[in-house]
C-alpha cells in the first residue's frame, strides 16, 4: 500500500489562524480611543486577555493554530494604551485647572429632589471662579459660531436635545474675541459663576439658574 506524504508547506496550509491573535490585535487599535474616551480602557484590558489566551493556544497546539505575531503585536498595543491612557487623563486632570480657579462638577449643580431648584452647595458658588466641562447643548446656538450657549452636562443631554432641568443648564457668555463652535465635543470653561434663585428666560429652553462669564474656552 501506498504511503501518502505531505509537504511541510502543505501541512501548514491547513494551520487557522487563531482568532483571539485577531481580536487582541482590533481591540489593541480600538483601544487607542481610550486617550480620547477614558472609559474605552476597558477594550484594550479585553485585548491582554485574547492575547495572552491566544499565545497560550498557539503554544499548546502549533501544528493546528498560527498568529503568533499578532498576539504578541496585539498584547503589547493593548498593555500600551493600559498604562498610558489612564496616565494621560491623570496628567489631563491635574493640569487642566487654570490657576486662580477652582474645579466645579455638574453634581454639584444638579437638584437631589423634583424640585429642580439649586441647592445651597451651588449657591455657595456665587461668584466664584470656576472651571468646568460640560457639552454645547445644540438648540443654543442659532449659528455656526457663538459667544453665547447653554453648556450641559452630558452628551445625552446634548445630543438628543429637549428641555434639560433647569439645574442641569448653565448660560455661557465668552468674553474677549473667543468664539465657540458647534460641536458635540466636551468643552473646558473658566470663568466667574452667577447662581440666581430667579429662573432667567434663554432663548429655545425654558430658562437657567446658573450663568457662566467665561474669559476660557478649551
Amino acid at each position: 500500500m501506498e504511503e501518502t506524504t505531505f509537504s511541510s508547506s502543505e501541512s501548514e496550509s491547513y494551520q487557522s489562524v487563531s482568532r483571539s491573535a485577531i481580536a487582541s490585535l482590533l481591540l489593541g487599535f480600538c483601544g487607542l480611543g481610550a486617550f480620547f474616551l477614558s472609559f474605552l480602557v476597558v477594550l484594550p484590558v479585553l485585548g491582554v486577555v485574547f492575547g495572552i489566551i491566544a499565545i497560550r493556544s498557539i503554544r499548546r497546539f502549533p501544528d493546528e493554530l498560527q498568529g503568533h505575531q499578532f498576539a504578541v503585536a496585539g498584547s503589547i498595543l493593548c498593555l500600551a494604551a493600559v498604562v498610558l491612557a489612564p496616565t494621560y487623563h491623570a496628567y489631563v486632570y491635574f493640569t487642566e485647572v487654570p490657576d486662580g480657579y477652582e474645579r466645579l462638577d455638574f453634581a454639584l449643580l444638579k437638584a437631589s429632589d423634583s424640585s429642580d431648584f439649586p441647592p445651597a452647595e451651588a449657591l455657595d458658588f456665587n461668584g466664584k471662579q470656576v472651571f468646568i466641562k460640560g457639552y454645547i447643548h445644540p438648540t443654543s446656538m442659532d449659528n455656526a459660531m457663538s459667544k453665547n450657549f447653554v453648556l450641559v452636562p452630558d452628551l445625552g443631554t446634548c445630543c438628543f436635545g429637549g428641555q434639560p432641568p433647569l439645574t442641569h443648564m448653565i448660560e455661557v457668555k465668552l468674553t474677549g474675541d473667543q468664539y465657540a463652535r458647534k460641536s458635540y465635543r466636551k468643552q473646558r470653561l473658566a470663568g466667574t459663576l452667577k447662581v440666581t434663585p430667579n429662573k432667567k428666560p434663554v432663548d429655545g429652553l425654558d430658562g437657567v439658574f446658573y450663568q457662566l462669564k467665561a474669559d476660557i474656552l478649551k
